[in-house]
């Protein structure tokens, strides 16, 4: 037990975090690197990168895909996740930060923090994951350590503790001073490891101003630094130490760190920083669970039963994967697991060390481990795996309500269950794409987080071998009311083919519901006096009246918002029945549609826009163009969110033009909120 704590001790599982274009992919490369894990470096822009594997993110030069690797550092197992900067790839962030104990957040070094940075930051506190920062591209025109540490105080909110001086800047960047152990670290041009040495004369006082300024601000945020602070008037390397180690995992402190991964200097560094500050799964609560509705802990220990979360699936023509975050508990290969979520049980084929698109094969995983497991055809993204003997129901991270959406088919007529098969397979490995098929229109609509994460997602069915796919603007569901109505509209139905006839007589009344009502519903009554129309006849011509609802005279839009009065009819003594009194009310509310004013209704949705205060005005004149009715504006916390009701059919692109008004970080949600009149009332034929 105790050896397996002790290597328990020496995992790290994290995350790359950053907007697009700051350095995760290339910051994971360096680390493959100089770990040995790789002997060559791969770059983003020639397309040889380790985790960018899949030929999509080659070609746009953008993470795409979350993408485990393993590798080792000073004694330490470092279990990594590369994830997406994208806004539209948001739910892959999720995702990963759910199964992650520690983050390393990537910072562009001229940009500073980025809109995508504050939205993954975010995300990172919602989930609890201590991180550390690195300023990268410290060797590009105009970087400024210093303004973009300026930043993250401002936009992110956490006490920056700064742990390191540049040597030099822009082009002439070669080392870094370590403010811990007061030491320089310079790298020469095309050498992979870092050269330690005393800090230069020219940048001692700074150096040593730097760490009074660290100094203070530690000792201000941890009380065991305070003290000896108070006695002693400075902090020792050590104390230093386990105060920056302690001030992370809180979250009460973000240790900084700066560098230039592309020139392969200040790599080691951030390694070292990791293994110190970042916590191991011993440093972590317990995971929670539920069994039979009640809460139960699970620690991370090797000799408790098994408990593992599903945070990812590949699923393929030639096999299965569900890489897996183990949390408790050992598994082996052959060993059955069970999903408490669907009550399979199913037998662990294969356990496999994760690199990328490559595996190595393992005999078993403990806990701490991030693991694929081949054989598990069930699980899905969110599952729990657990030992059959000891259920436990962990917390799936919770999917995004998908935004925009397009309408997708196959250009033949024999690939329909092709492509069908296709989009199952892309929704069980993304859950934030969502496939549906729109009873009214007909049409099958696949919907996701934007307009990149569509068009990625119907390119990978074609290059997956999949059918061609024509995609289209999803048509909307509009509705018919009726704006001035008829009163004694007659119809008679009469049928005679030999045998018994049918006979039905009716008169209707049409009429807008009242305003209290709304636009939307369907109210019939009967005022038939002297039974001149008998109770079950009026049953009758009621459903037959609901029949004729399902087309109207203008487009053949289904009609709503009226109401129907029988006020009169009359039978046939032989010939009058349910089928001939439901006729008449069908073909006789037709007609009497053709008689009234009518209107086309277009759906309506109710947005909230959550957005800097400085793009408000931007944003409202946007949703004016829209056609949108703002209902009110509130500001929290430097953010205003807006709430309007806009056509539907006018939000087709808005999450596009919302991001580019708002430098991406502005977002929104909708909800259905019924029928309105569109914008012009359409004339009775």
């Amino acid at each position: 037990m105790r050896t397996n704590l002790t290597t328990l001790a020496a995992v790290r599982n994290l995350g790359i975090l950053a907007h697009v274009d700051a350095g995760k992919t290339t910051v994971t490369e360096r680390i493959l690197y100089a770990t040995g894990t790789t002997h060559k470096r791969g770059e983003v822009h020639d397309g040889t990168t380790v985790t960018d594997f899949d030929p999509q993110e080659r070609d746009r030069g953008i993470t795409i895909f979350a993408a485990a690797v393993s590798c080792a550092w000073d004694g330490h197992r470092v279990n990594l996740i590369d994830t997406p900067g994208h806004v539209d790839f948001a739910d892959e962030v999720e995702r990963s930060l759910r199964v992650l104990d520690g983050a390393v957040a990537v910072f562009d070094a001229v940009a500073g923090v980025e809109p995508q940075s504050e939205s993954v930051w975010r995300q990172a506190d919602r989930h609890g994951v201590p991180r550390i920062a690195f300023v990268n591209k410290m060797d590009r025109a105009g970087a400024d350590l210093d303004r973009a540490v300026d930043s993250i105080r401002r936009r992110l909110h956490p006490a920056p503790l700064v742990v390191q001086l540049p040597i030099g800047a822009e082009d002439a960047f070669t080392g870094v001073v370590d403010l811990v152990r007061m030491r320089a670290l310079v790298w020469a041009d095309g050498a992979g490891t870092a050269v330690a040495g005393p800090v230069p004369e020219s940048l001692r006082q700074e150096a040593l101003r730097r760490r009074r300024a660290l100094e203070e601000t530690v000792a201000e945020l941890h009380p065991a630094a305070l003290e000896e602070f108070c006695d002693r008037e400075t902090l020792d390397a050590g104390t230093l130490a386990a105060a920056l180690r302690d001030l992370t995992r809180t979250g009460d402190g973000v240790v900084v760190l700066c560098g230039s991964a592309y020139r392969n200097r200040g790599v080691e560094p951030l390694l070292d920083a990791v293994v110190a500050y970042l916590p191991s799964p011993l440093d972590v609560p317990a995971v929670r669970g539920v069994h039979e509705g009640t809460e139960q802990r699970r620690a991370a220990d090797p000799e408790a039963p098994f408990a593992g979360l599903v945070f990812k699936v590949n699923a393929s023509a030639t096999g299965r994967l569900a890489h897996v975050r183990v949390y408790a508990g050992t598994i082996e290969k052959g060993d059955t697991v069970r999903d408490p979520g669907t009550g399979r049980t199913e037998r662990v084929a294969r356990i496999l060390r994760v690199m990328a698109d490559r595996h190595a094969q393992l005999d078993r995983a403990v806990a701490g481990d991030i693991v694929a497991l081949a054989g598990v055809k069930s699980a899905r993204a969110g599952s729990t795996l657990c030992d059959p003997g000891a259920p436990l129901l962990l917390e799936p991270p919770v999917a995004a309500e998908p935004v925009v959406s397009v309408a997708v088919e196959a250009r033949r007529a024999t690939d329909t269950g092709r492509l069908a098969a296709a989009l199952a397979r892309l929704a069980e490995e993304d859950p934030s794409l969502v496939v549906r098929t729109d009873a009214e229109t007909g049409q099958t609509v696949l919907s996701g987080m934007g307009e990149l994460h569509l068009e990625v997602a119907v390119e990978k069915i074609r290059r997956d071998g999949g059918p061609e796919v024509g995609v289209g603007r999803p048509r909307v569901a509009h509705r018919e009311t009726v704006l001035e109505g008829v009163t004694g509209f007659g119809y008679r139905h009469v049928k005679q083919d030999g045998g018994a006839g049918q006979f039905a007589h009716v008169v209707l009344d049409v009429e807008p519901l009242g305003p209290e009502a709304g636009v939307t519903g369907f109210a019939f009554r009967s005022a038939v006096v002297g039974g001149r129309v008998p109770q079950e006849y009026v049953r009758a011509v009621e459903a037959g009246c609901r029949d004729a609802l399902a087309e109207g005279p203008l487009d053949g839009h289904p009609v709503t918002g009226l109401r129907v009065t029988l006020t009169d009819g009359s039978t046939h003594v032989k010939d009058s029945s349910d089928t001939a009194f439901r006729t008449a009310g069908r073909l006789g509310l037709r007609e009497a549609l053709r008689a009234c004013t009518l209107a086309l209704l277009e759906p309506v949705a109710e947005v909230t826009v959550t957005v800097p205060e400085d793009a408000v005005g931007s944003v409202l004149g946007d949703l004016a163009a829209r056609r949108g009715r703002v209902g009110g504006s509130q500001t929290h916390g430097g953010a205003a969110v807006v709430t309007a009701a806009v056509p539907l059919a006018e939000l087709f692109g808005y999450a596009t033009r919302l991001r580019s008004r708002t430098q991406g970080r502005g977002t929104f949600t909708t909800r259905p909120a019924g029928y309105a009149p569109a914008p012009r009332p359409v004339p009775a034929r």
